[in-house]
């Protein structure tokens, strides 16, 4: 018969033995040790200076001063000094650095939670796929802030591709919105989740906004200056008004029938006294009254001119476009 047990080699009384206390107290101290086992760290390679008692180390490779010969092995400080003992596959214990609970398994001590860096999918409360490697079913989803805001960002590789979120009926798409295909931002919807028609477009070479038969904008127009505002199609209407709160917007507002393709025109059907409609005549910054704002088409385009003042803003809205 052996006198240790085979799990935790706890040391057996023996028939007739001597001083028997100090094997059952041996046997209880490594139960102590062992029972609901708490390292102090893991992987640690040198003795504290100042051990406490019953304290409990799972030493790492390359261990030295009293430790060293015990690499892997679990170090107790008892009342006579260091005692160690080998780890066996399954045991578990809690780090107290570390906060964790790791388990031995094949000659380590790995973390019982899995890591949660590059993993290849996460479900909550369903399953994940290749392709919806983040899938959550859910009543509701909160991102939260810490600290002042939160942004969520979605990316994309390069300008071709897409990164939008789509909106979904029984699993067939019938919104979209972000960016698709290129840089502008669009909205888009769809019947039956195969055909899309874009319902709102932003352009970011220069935040113009295109509806479907609207198309609005602004400019900055400096004194005695002229800027040139393409249309998106060759003929349609076209409401324009300074936008400046010192001054009074009806004067410089007004509203025009224009065809700026082969056949050029342009016809005044409402404006303010403050508007000079100069047809098909190229404006040159200094065309215009002085004091007055001027307006004016070119080969596919708009023209404004502005002899109001220093920096002059004019808001446009395209109608009947497309």
């Amino acid at each position: 018969m052996s006198d240790i047990s085979p799990r935790l080699s706890l040391p057996f009384l023996m028939p007739s033995q001597a001083q028997k206390h100090v094997t059952h107290n041996e046997a209880l101290e490594r139960l102590d040790a062992l029972v609901q086992l708490s390292v102090q760290a893991f992987d640690t390679l040198q003795p504290p200076a100042s051990p406490g008692l019953g304290e409990i180390h799972a030493i790492g490779t390359g261990a030295s001063d009293a430790w060293a010969g015990h690499d892997g092995q679990l170090g107790l400080f008892t009342e006579t000094g260091w005692s160690f003992i080998p780890p066996q596959q399954g045991w578990r214990a809690w780090g107290v650095t570390e906060g964790e609970l790791r388990v031995y398994s094949g000659g380590t001590w790995l973390s019982v939670m899995p890591p949660l860096q590059n993993l290849d999918g996460v479900g909550i409360g369903t399953s994940w796929d290749n392709t919806n490697r983040l899938s959550v079913a859910s009543g509701a989803s909160l991102l939260s802030h810490a600290g002042g805001g939160h942004q969520l960002k979605v990316n994309k590789a390069g300008t071709g591709d897409t990164a939008s979120l789509l909106f979904q009926s029984n699993w067939s798409g019938r919104a979209e919105m972000g960016l698709t295909g290129d840089d502008d931002f669009r909205i888009k919807v769809s019947p039956d989740g195969a055909t899309f028609h874009d319902a709102m477009q932003v352009r970011s070479a220069d935040g113009v906004t295109l509806i479907p038969c609207l198309m609005s904008g602004k400019v900055s127009i400096t004194i005695d200056s002229v800027v040139s505002i393409p249309t998106p199609g060759a003929g349609g209407l076209i409401a324009v008004s300074m936008v400046d709160t010192a001054y009074p917007q009806t004067p410089h507002a007004g509203l025009f029938s224009y065809d700026t393709g082969p056949s050029l025109s342009l016809l005044t059907l409402a404006k303010g006294a403050s508007l000079e409609d100069h047809g098909t005549t190229a404006l040159t910054g200094t065309t215009g009254t002085n004091g007055r704002s001027s307006i004016a088409v070119t080969n596919g385009a708009i023209l404004l001119e502005n002899r109001h003042g220093p920096e002059r803003f004019y808001a446009y809205t395209f109608l009947n476009t497309f």
